[in-house]
């Protein structure tokens, strides 16, 4: 089953404000895992088989406890659909879509109403 999922990794317990060290960590571990993802300023995005994207979301958690963070608070958002394959860019094309509407409809001239 294909899943889109956007998750939310927080390392508690450390003795520093600064958690990108962190978070850099776990892009490598998802670069590795080969599923498409996709970093955003609070929190990462990825999309593959649904037993994949939860193994890639433990891996950050190993990855992150190996450098020595004592806890951490992860907060998870997944996706599934059965009529068609969701996916990240789809997610945001379709809301770019309806605010900025192709040159085919010139009907409303360019304005959105």
């Amino acid at each position: 089953m294909h899943a889109v999922a956007d998750f939310c990794l927080v390392p508690m317990g450390i003795q520093e404000v600064g958690v990108s060290k962190y978070i850099a960590e776990c892009q490598r571990v998802l670069e590795k895992s080969g599923l498409k993802y996709e970093l955003h300023g609070y929190g990462t995005g990825v999309e593959g088989e649904y037993s994949a994207v939860m193994k890639v979301i433990e891996e950050c958690h190993e990855a992150v406890h190996a450098m020595g963070c004592p806890r951490i608070a992860t907060d998870i958002r997944i996706g599934t659909r059965t009529d068609k394959k969701g996916s990240l860019a789809a997610k945001v094309s379709s809301v770019k879509d309806i605010l900025h509407p192709t040159s085919r409809d010139h009907s409303h001239h360019g304005a959105l109403l």
